[in-house]
């Protein structure tokens, strides 16, 4: 019998809700998961070392390990220690440095890994893609993606504010990636997934234009599963270009220029709204920028402790970023001059 459609990879479990946690147990007794209980687990500070607390005492063979940095060094030796042991399985536990390591070095060893979410800053939650900071610089390295999500509101709603913000920033900015795609087609003759575009779409849209907000559950729910589609769509497509355009091209130019400027959310909600109105997208620059006001996220560079200038320097270096990919940056290939007039008229333009 032919094979009519393609076959998807995706998580076994995905357990969005409040007391998620409760069930993480026996999730990972799951023989599909763990065939005999062995598992490692690796926590991040704060609320990561808490649910571990929690899961290392329902469960007999497990051991944990303690993440202090999101960087590259730290991945590969966590994977070293994993070499020295035996287990079924990875439990990253954690905010999204902790699940990026975890999710590099379970690739190394070949383990499956299991994402605990305990905040929604960004859709690294459920995706084959980690951001690992080297020699300096964040870069992006390839990895399987989780075999299970857990993100257990409870321990969401206890996270910074600022956090649960910037998962909207980095959900809403979708919709930016994929008209940069799409221009990549029309530009380059670059192949657009449309299945990966409507999860991509589908993420940022249920979030988009709803008026609850991060306090309420139902809201903080449909950001999670937001996020999660995410990563869905970059597996389907093979890498982030569904969810990664010339907005996060100038997320990765501020990091580099200018560290510390925001967190990574905040910067692609920016990022995309300035992006959507370099391609001249009134219409997607309107739903951004209600978007983001009503969320108290920022909008100009000024919001991000940022000069007119510093902001057209990282539009400006932002292609260099990824050489290998073709956004509205590229084509408009501004100079220092072209960049810091077109970012005061974006400036100009919005109504503040």
């Amino acid at each position: 019998m032919p094979v009519l459609a393609r076959m998807i990879g995706a998580p076994l479990a995905i357990d969005v809700r409040t007391g998620a946690v409760a069930g993480l147990a026996p999730l990972l007794a799951d023989r599909r998961i763990s065939s005999g209980g062995h598992v490692a687990i690796a926590v991040g500070p704060g609320q990561g070392e808490e649910i571990a607390a929690t899961v290392e005492s329902a469960l007999e063979n497990c051991t944990v390990f303690a993440i202090a940095e999101g960087d590259l060094a730290s991945a590969t030796d966590l994977a070293a220690r994993l070499r020295g042991g035996f287990y079924d399985a990875l439990v990253g536990i954690g905010g999204g440095r902790t699940l990026d390591v975890a999710k590099y070095a379970a690739s190394l060893t070949g383990l499956p890994m299991v994402a605990v979410a305990t905040n929604l800053a960004h859709d690294g939650i459920a995706s084959p893609v980690s951001s690992l900071e080297h020699e300096g610089r964040k870069s992006s390295y390839g990895v399987q993606m989780p075999i299970a999500v857990v993100v257990d509101l409870d321990y969401v709603r206890r996270s910074p504010p600022e956090m649960r913000r910037s998962g909207i920033g980095d959900a809403a900015s979708n919709l930016s990636a994929i008209a940069d795609w799409q221009l990549a087609e029309r530009e380059r003759g670059e192949t657009v997934d449309g299945l990966a575009v409507t999860f991509a779409r589908t993420a940022a849209e249920a979030i988009l234009n709803r008026i609850d907000g991060i306090e309420d559950g139902a809201f903080l729910t449909a950001l999670a599963e937001a996020l999660i589609l995410s990563g869905l769509a970059m597996a389907v497509a093979g890498s982030s270009r569904p969810c990664s355009g010339g907005d996060h091209e100038i997320v990765h130019a501020v990091d580099h220029l200018f560290p510390r400027s925001g967190n990574h959310g905040e910067l692609a909600g920016m990022g995309a709204l300035f992006a959507s109105y370099l391609r001249g997208d009134l219409e997607l620059v309107a739903h951004l920028d209600a978007c983001l006001r009503r969320h108290g996220l920022p909008r100009t560079p000024d919001d991000l402790g940022l000069s007119d200038d510093q902001f057209a320097q990282a539009v400006v270096y932002a292609p260099a970023t990824r050489p290998d990919r073709f956004t509205i940056v590229e084509h408009l290939d501004l100079d220092e001059d072209g960049a810091r007039r077109r970012v005061r008229e974006y400036v100009d333009s919005l109504d503040r």
